[in-house]
């Protein structure tokens, strides 16, 4: 199974990504996770990654495009992913889909999370307070939900468009277990 989650910062699709990962024993690849990781490491890379992050800007989509490819045909992913962060900009869109034909890859479920901005900056600024997170500031996050609208946004509206067969919208702003039910409801009734 392989399913693609779009939504702001702070929609709550990590913490449904972990879930249905968990649920359906495929990958969880979430850019997010996948970068602070790579902070660990001691290199230039981590450097200019801590630069990027920091200042709530978006890490380079030819960075990227090389992290989730080598990630979509690893051994981890052959029972499925959850994208999770990834494609944020059309750039890393064409990648996909190019890179995704080569490799005959085809996604079964797109799930677009759905939110006001409001309760997203409600919800950051207590999972900042909860995991001590330094990108969780406001600044930070007005800066990613601006990028969000400019950048992504765009991005999940053409994938609703080119994949309009499998592509749900899913109501952020419910309980997680809602969003949850909602979701397995749809892959149940989509495996048919």
């Amino acid at each position: 199974m392989k399913i693609i989650f779009f939504g702001p910062p702070g929609s709550g699709k990590g913490t449904q990504a972990k879930m249905l990962c968990q649920k359906l024993n495929i990958a969880h690849l979430s850019t997010g996770d996948i970068l602070r990781e790579k902070l660990n490491d001691n290199d230039e890379l981590s450097l200019q990654l801590k630069k990027i992050m920091s200042s709530g800007n978006l890490v380079s989509d030819n960075i990227l495009n090389q992290i989730i490819s080598s990630k979509l045909i690893s051994d981890s992913c052959m029972k499925g992913f959850v994208l999770d962060g990834y494609p944020r900009t059309l750039t890393q869109s064409e990648f996909l889909l190019s890179f995704s034909k080569t490799k005959n890859i085809s996604f079964d479920f797109i799930f677009g999370f759905e939110i006001h901005f409001n309760i997203v900056k409600e919800r950051i600024v207590l999972r900042s307070e909860k995991e001590q997170r330094s990108d969780d500031s406001i600044d930070v996050i007005e800066t990613r939900l601006s990028k969000y609208l400019d950048e992504t946004l765009p991005v999940s509206d053409f994938f609703a468009d080119k994949f309009s067969q499998n592509y749900f919208k899913i109501d952020a702003s419910q309980k997680v277990s809602e969003i949850e039910n909602n979701i397995m409801k749809i892959i149940e009734n989509g495996k048919n």
